[in-house]
């Protein structure tokens, strides 16, 4: 009945929700994403600085990319291509593309209803925008409810079992005590709370990223010659006009959609969690740098494991696998037997960040739903023997679960979008306006939205920079000079 459902939800719903209003949201706001395209660049190097006892927006970046980069990078794509051929990878772009629309206004949203939590630290959400833009305290906590249960409990024993399997097969290490050393190190990292979680994501999800990265553009190095076919042979297995693929149009769509969906998590609704946390100048300026982490996730890692997998030699249609040891073995048939150990590393790290990102997603739908200090202290007491407790079983029927109220979180949140979508493009066409006049750094001025839930300790009306103090870039002065 659970694969009935998913199956249903995930292979029909969710394509319509993402791919259709992904696309109207990039049609309705002129591509924000490829406007904005070479601006995520700069904004990005910008979002470096940060403030003293705030997080900066690059902290909030490391923190979805902890989540959005993950097992869905190694084993999501490696179950793409086995159920969906080549072409799933030219799905997986599409979902990303009209992805980065959804991100950057959802992240934009969280950014505009954030609540200061105190101590120069903020919350925020769907479920923030949802309550203070749409009024609907019902749905607010329903989408609070989904998120705990998929993010704080579901997945984070799917990505226990991932890695401490994986390393199993690699290391020959006992799953449970493998188990209990994550949950070990897992409560050291709690404790310390979102400080501290960002912090440790700072230091290993760009050392995880640049590792996978550059191993996997060395074998696509060493097969380079082969890359432009392999490239046309995704197009043409997209649309069915490869003869070796032909059967697998239909899959290759469903598969390269919830693939890329669970890799890059646009439109679910999560990353914004995250989102909301930084200390920015505009809520646009925060919506831009995540829309480029759904561009790093899909159309730079993604395609590297995905490049990998069709140019090692291993893959062969039909192949019969899991996804982790597809991507293993693709690895080890160009670098030898190192390479299933690497993979394994390189998942361990991954899902280690993931759990501390899911984790953090679990802890902000509590705190939405009660501030009570001793339901928190059971969340991660829960969470930790959850570690342990996935090390140890077969999550095939809780993966089913996972996926279906992860459909009705996006479900949840896309019609939020959607109806908040007016907001969203004020708040778009400010930034923009503010760019075109020179404005290197926008400034967010809340008397600008009065008719709007604001919190004003998050967003003062005439901050000093919106008062005439902002650096506005030279109109007509030497390139040497701009």
């Amino acid at each position: 009945m659970l694969e009935v459902i998913n199956d249903f939800l995930s292979g029909k719903v969710l394509i319509v929700l993402i791919v259709g209003l992904g696309s109207y949201f990039t049609i309705r706001s002129r591509f924000v994403q490829l406007r904005h395209f070479f601006h995520m660049f700069a904004v990005f190097r910008d979002s470096l600085k940060g403030s003293a006892g705030q997080l900066s927006s690059f902290q909030a970046l490391m923190l979805s990319l902890a989540g959005r980069v993950g097992a869905g990078n190694i084993a999501g794509v490696g179950i793409a291509v086995t159920l969906g051929g080549p072409g799933a990878v030219f799905w997986m772009w599409v979902t990303a593309l009209v992805g980065m629309s959804s991100s950057f206004f959802e992240c934009t949203l969280a950014q505009v209803y954030k609540r200061a939590d105190g101590d120069g630290l903020y919350r925020g959400g769907p479920a923030y925008y949802i309550q203070h833009g749409l009024k609907l305290k019902g749905m607010a906590v329903v989408f609070s409810i989904l998120l705990l249960v998929t993010y704080g409990f579901a997945f984070i024993g799917l990505q226990s079992y991932t890695v401490t399997h994986s390393l199993q097969n690699a290391f020959e290490f006992n799953p449970q005590h493998t188990g209990i050393v994550l949950a070990v190190l897992l409560a050291i990292t709690f404790i310390g709370g979102i400080k501290r979680i960002a912090s440790v994501s700072d230091l290993l999800v760009p050392i995880k990223t640049l590792a996978y990265i550059g191993v996997t553009l060395y074998v696509i190095g060493t097969q380079i010659e082969h890359v432009p076919a392999m490239l046309e042979t995704i197009f043409k297995s997209a649309f069915g006009l490869d003869p070796a693929f032909g059967g697998l149009l239909g899959s290759a769509i469903v598969m390269g959609v919830k693939r890329g969906v669970f890799a890059n998590e646009a439109g679910l609704g999560s990353a914004p969690n995250v989102a909301a946390v930084a200390a920015v100048k505009h809520p646009g300026a925060q919506g831009v740098v995540q829309a480029f982490s759904v561009f790093l996730d899909t159309f730079v890692i993604c395609t590297c494991t995905a490049l990998l997998i069709l140019l090692s030699g291993f893959y062969t249609p039909g192949f019969e696998g899991d996804g982790i040891v597809l991507t293993q073995n693709s690895l080890a048939a160009v670098v030898g037997d190192w390479g299933r150990m690497f993979v394994s590393v390189a998942l361990s790290l991954f899902v280690f960040t993931c759990i501390l990102y899911n984790y953090y997603l679990g802890e902000n739908s509590l705190q939405f739903l009660t501030r009570n200090r001793a339901a928190l202290m059971i969340f991660r007491g829960l969470v930790l023997a959850l570690v342990v407790w996935g090390s140890m079983q077969d999550l095939s029927t809780v993966f089913a679960f996972a996926d279906i109220t992860m459909t009705c979180l996006a479900f949840v949140n896309l019609i939020a979008l959607a109806m908040l979508f007016k907001v969203g493009m004020r708040v778009m066409r400010d930034y923009d306006e503010q760019r075109r006049a020179g404005v290197k750094q926008p400034v967010f001025d809340s008397s600008k939205f009065t008719d709007l839930d604001l919190d004003l300790k998050a967003w003062p009306t005439n901050p000093p920079a919106a008062a005439g103090k902002t650096e506005v870039e030279p109109q007509g002065a030497p390139a040497a000079q701009r």
